[in-house]
């Protein structure tokens, strides 16, 4: 064939266990064309998902260079970690990164690649062989290609299938057709057996069937709550929630997931699932997989316990004893799930401690998100509740009654947060389709997070319980809509 000026580079890795049971796949494209002009994949043993990105781009740099050793190079990948350390826009910091990213940039001059960060739906040839490869390791094997395994289309077909402008649900529904693939359900951290069937119709809806429909939960039940606002904490910090289940029983537990139980997720599922026929009743336009967020609240500070306002307009509190303990418990915890594949948190010292003591056991960087912060409590900084009720009464009076009065002195509204927060999350959500997240926070982003939502009023901030170091966890879909997976998870702690 005639040397391309250029060649599409896909490429993905995956772990089951980060660090766990490891493996990449990369693929190289004709541009023009959309053909396959070379696989690669490997099981590399035990490491972590960016240490098997890594290999799987070298990888795939490489089997480039085999082919048209003087053609540039359009890398495309659904790491945002290694496309923006690569792009030399984010510093490497983890020891394992560096030899691999020199390893990468040394295959082809650097003025000869380019890289694009694409959603993990549009990654699925390289994610297939990472999973090929992982499956053969687990059986003892050596990868080798699938005569049978799917194809992605001809880049004509892909172009034909997007459809007229503004007709996104038919022009979804040609792409899959053209793909004539399939693709795994969509899949978060913490998603149920039991809840996924509901999660996947949700994403899958044919939106004018389900009008009228805002919202749909895991299994459909609504959130109960089940006592009122203890006031001391900063955005209130008591809600039990049920699914059914005795409101005494859930305040023992100090959570109830939306079917029970949740399991952990692989960051690569091992095998694709066939797409429902169209004739069912849900089918409707492929959303792809959600951008999860796992909302973590940070770690005590020497205020946490005596339930003092501490926000963003006060002291910045680094973690007690007790909250370093609590973020290690946390850290072990996430790792051993192994699905969080990017860390964002808030700019604050007790945020940034409790982000980097998992960092450090994933192996990822930390991303600084000022959205992320916690809401300014103004001249209410370091109090608590009763003191604040004994010098700022009124003042007090109108913030439990109106989301739109703020504290004494200039601090926020919950509605000026509530936009500021809303803001960032369709930033992360755009950043990082179809990735699991860790966003480390405080109690009223993650709050707020989670009432965005549900749909939920102003006043349901009054109603959560949000303990120090606990889990919740949210997932988005392509169409806007949202579920919430997880609230006030605290078992890794007991």
């Amino acid at each position: 064939m005639t040397a391309p000026s250029e060649l599409i580079v896909e490429a993905d890795g995956g772990s089951r266990g980060n660090p766990g049971p490891a493996g990449y796949g990369a693929v190289v494209l004709d541009p023009a064309t959309g053909e396959t002009l070379a696989e690669r994949a490997e099981y590399i043993g035990v490491a972590t998902n960016n240490v098997a990105e890594y290999k799987g781009l070298v990888a795939g740099l490489q089997a480039a260079r085999e082919l048209f050793p003087d053609a540039a190079v359009h890398v495309r990948m659904d790491s945002k970690l290694v496309v923006e350390q690569m792009s030399g826009r984010w510093k490497i910091k983890h020891p394992d990164m560096k030899p691999l990213a020199a390893e990468a940039a040394r295959v082809f001059p650097a003025g000869r690649v380019r890289y694009e960060w694409i959603p993990r739906e549009r990654n699925k040839h390289a994610d297939r062989l990472a999973n090929e490869a992982m499956d053969a390791g687990r059986r003892g094997e050596q990868w080798t290609p699938s005569a049978t395994a799917p194809r992605p289309a001809p880049a004509a077909d892909l172009a034909a299938a997007r459809g007229a402008a503004g007709d996104a649900t038919a022009g979804a529904a040609r792409a899959r057709a053209a793909l004539a693939g399939s693709r795994p359900e969509p899949e978060g951290l913490f998603a149920p057996d039991a809840a996924r069937a509901s999660l996947a119709a949700a994403a899958e809806a044919d939106r004018d069937a389900a009008a009228g429909t805002s919202l749909t939960t895991a299994t459909g039940t609504s959130l109960t709550t089940a006592t009122e606002a203890d006031r001391d904490a900063a955005a209130g910090t008591s809600l039990t929630t049920a699914t059914g289940t005795d409101r005494d029983a859930a305040t023992a537990t100090g959570i109830a997931t939306a079917a029970g139980d949740f399991e952990a997720e692989a960051a690569h599922a091992p095998a694709a699932r066939p797409a429902a026929p169209a004739s069912q009743g849900w089918a409707g336009p492929d959303m792809g997989a959600p951008a999860t967020f796992v909302l973590l609240r940070h770690g005590e500070t020497a205020l946490t316990p005596e339930k003092r306002f501490s926000g963003s307009g006060g002291a910045d509190p680094e973690l007690s004893a007790a909250g370093r303990r609590q973020a290690e418990a946390v850290a072990a915890a996430l790792a051993a799930r192994g699905t969080i594949q990017e860390i964002v948190s808030s700019p604050l010292t007790r945020c940034r401690q409790t982000a980097e003591a998992v960092a450090t056991r994933l192996g990822l960087d930390v991303r600084i998100e000022n959205g992320l912060r916690e809401t300014d409590f103004g001249a209410w900084e370091g109090l608590t509740f009763a003191e604040v009720r004994e010098r700022h009464k009124d003042d007090l009076d109108a913030w439990l009654a109106s989301p739109k009065a703020a504290p004494t002195g200039g601090g926020e509204s919950f509605a000026t947060v509530a936009r500021r927060v809303a803001a960032t999350r369709d930033r992360l959500t755009a950043a990082y389709a179809g990735r699991t997240v860790l966003l480390v926070t405080h109690v009223t982003p993650i709050k707020t997070l989670i009432r965005l939502a549900l749909g939920a009023p102003p006043e349901s901030l009054f109603r959560m319980e949000l303990s120090a170091a606990s889990i919740s966890a949210v997932a988005y879909y392509g169409d806007g809509n949202a579920s919430v997976r997880l609230l006030n998870d605290t078992s890794h702690l007991r």
